[in-house]
């Protein structure tokens, strides 16, 4: 079997060991390229002296011409056949990377595909004095070119759509490396970093692809690359302080991976796609307590942004059960009154929400003196028509099963109301408590709605392998797989008590002191309590913990013994930060996700984590202090 490698510097091999040297010659490497990549693998005598020996009388030429084929047939033996006028290579016994190419392509294997592209179609190869060659190699490489960057970045989307980001970061750079102006390759590899949070580096790309740019002459950027720029540039980037009591030996905080995930993610995607195209939707998302729902919403939400479209997020607590239209209200007291468009709304509906948060009369005078409309629901309605006239609309409610019933028949009605807007629902609900309304819009879906459900499941061992690989990547593969099946022993695969053990072991945690498992039978994270955690879990979030810097230590003290929607303000209120110290703590806690937020304050990502803070981590006498600030 012979095999040419020409997707990069041209490699030959017969049996898997490198062709000899004189096979290697430039002509006869070149006359044997031409002919793999010829029509049927054939061409005539005449048009292969024509390319290799133009300058060269005929007989001379061929001359030349027989002794490259003896040469080739050398190594070839009956695959070449010369019969008459004609020159064939036959198909079996010798292949070519970009045949193998094609038949990925064909099958949709696009890494497959990718994986072939080594570099620019015969890379650095050249034949002297053979202009015709030339020509036809300069036409090949252009379509080579195409083919392979097409390969490279549709891998690369792809693997950024199952939140891979490491599998899009290779195939991305590859691609603008083979092209360093190709304006396609720029945005990928900065939406792979904008999504990782590193918003420098992704503008660093920017400014660096503008400065060749200009070197080359080339014009300003395509309107869709600057538009990316100025989202990455403009979106909010948790400013993240030192760790200042970290222990000997412990690495920076990262954020972790998000795995195992990769389905339901593409699921969720490709339902934002056939809204974002004016086919409003729902979406929902069901998970046991700790099963990272959240944490998909929030990979969801940033590709959304990074698309164009607009996210607005609200998360209910228990409270919200016993107010109507919590989720209304959540809106109109969230993020919604910034949305693009949202002024061009009727006054009427503006006022209503006016009612509920006087950010929109204060926003939007004609909210002061229209008279409302009763319907809230409606209100709601037209202010999404408005908004979404100017930008598609992504819609999260998080912890929906905290939400009140009227909330939840709500949605049905704004689907109904906005049935040709460029809108998506995206409801995240534990699945217990389960309310009834939720599993009767779930049963819809795919009948009187458009959408799509999914349900995540707990870690298996490969999953938090892949995680112990993540955060400590000096383990040999025999440590690794020993390490996950503790940690899958310890915490029954869920993947917030997973995540919270490699964060800590990452920065010291010693399991040979600790033991345990989780969850005793029929138990769920929600009704844990932090004396039924293993050693192992309780002893990582206490390390957790003990690696923040005292500022944020005492923001999340206050948090924890506060409760749900704390606002900055109380937490300022309830310990000795302020100012620019305060806004670095909190940030540092929502970045390193001990806290999630909205506008109307901050709560624990996790109740059983708030639990074991305030009863391992908060001395009764500090407890009392915050409450008596408060």
């Amino acid at each position: 079997m012979i095999y040419c490698q020409a997707l990069g510097p041209i490699q030959v091999t017969i049996d898997g060991v490198p062709a000899p040297s004189d096979l290697l010659w430039s002509r006869n490497i070149g006359l044997l390229l031409y002919l793999a990549r010829a029509p049927a693998r054939r061409c005539t005598r005449e048009r292969a002296i024509g390319l290799f020996w133009p300058d060269k009388a005929q007989g001379a030429a061929r001359q030349s011409l027989r002794q490259a084929l003896s040469t080739l047939r050398g190594a070839l033996g009956d695959m070449l056949r010369t019969s008459g006028g004609q020159l064939e290579l036959a198909a079996d016994g010798f292949e070519i990377d970009t045949d193998r190419f094609d038949a990925r392509v064909a099958a949709g294997d696009w890494g497959g595909a990718a994986a072939l592209v080594r570099g620019k179609f015969a890379d650095g190869f050249a034949v002297p004095n053979a202009s015709a060659f030339e020509d036809w190699l300069m036409v090949e490489q252009g379509h080579w070119a195409r083919r392979s960057m097409e390969a490279l970045l549709t891998h690369a989307d792809a693997r950024l759509d199952a939140g891979d980001l490491l599998g899009a970061d290779e195939p991305a750079r590859r691609g603008l490396q083979l092209d360093p102006l190709s304006q396609r390759a720029l945005r990928t590899v900065m939406r792979r970093l904008a999504i990782a949070g590193d918003h420098a580096g992704a503008l660093a790309f920017y400014d660096a692809f503008l400065a060749r740019a200009k070197q080359e002459g080339v014009g300003r950027p395509d309107p869709e690359t600057e538009a990316l720029a100025e989202r990455i540039r403009s979106g909010r980037q948790p400013k993240v302080p030192q760790v200042a009591t970290a222990p000997e030996g412990s690495v920076e905080w990262r954020r972790a991976p998000l795995v195992a995930r990769e389905r339901e993610l593409a699921e969720i995607l490709a339902c934002w796609r056939d809204a974002r195209s004016g086919h409003a939707a729902l979406a929902i998302v069901e998970a046991p307590a700790g099963s990272g729902k959240t944490r998909l919403v929030e990979e969801i939400m940033a590709r959304v942004v990074l698309d164009g479209g607009v996210a607005v997020a609200t998360r209910a607590v228990p409270a919200d059960q016993g107010q109507a239209l919590a989720a209304v209200v959540g809106l109109a007291r969230g993020g919604l009154v910034d949305a693009p468009g949202v002024a061009a709304a009727l006054p009427a509906a503006l006022a209503a929400l006016g009612r509920e948060s006087s950010e929109w009369q204060e926003r939007f005078p004609a909210a002061r003196t229209a008279p409302p409309q009763s319907d809230l629901v409606a209100a709601l309605s037209e202010i999404l028509r408005a908004a979404s006239a100017e930008q598609a609309l992504l819609l999260v409610f998080d912890d929906a099963q905290w939400l009140d019933p009227a909330s939840l028949a709500a949605f049905e009605t704004l689907l109904r109301n906005l049935a040709r807007a460029p809108l998506l629902l995206l409801v995240a609900a534990t699945t217990e408590p389960e309310p009834p309304t939720l599993a009767e819009l779930r049963s819809r879906l795919g009948r009187d709605l458009r959408g799509v459900s999914v349900q995540l499941e707990a870690f298996d061992v490969q999953a938090i392998e892949s995680l112990v690989r993540w955060a400590l990547p000096t383990y040999t593969p025999e440590q690794a797989e020993r390490l996950s099946r503790r940690l899958m022993a310890d915490s029954a695969g869920n993947p917030l008590l997973v995540v919270e053990i490699c964060y800590a072991l990452a920065q010291g945690l010693d399991l040979r002191v600790t033991s345990g498992a989780w969850p005793r039978p029929l138990g769920t994270l929600d009704d844990t309590m932090p004396g039924d955690l293993p050693d192992t879990i309780v002893a990582a979030i206490r390390v957790g913990f003990n690696c923040l810097n005292a500022d944020a230590r005492a923001a999340l003290a206050a948090v924890a013994v506060l409760g749900e929607r704390v606002t900055a303000k109380r937490v300022g209120a309830a310990t000795p930060l302020a100012g620019a110290a305060l806004d670095a703590a909190l940030d540092d806690l929502e970045w390193r996700r001990w806290l999630v937020t909205e506008r109307r304050g901050y709560s624990f990502r996790a109740r059983i984590v708030r639990d074991v803070v305030k009863r391992d981590m908060i001395p009764p006498g500090q407890v009392q202090r915050i409450l008596d600030a408060d």
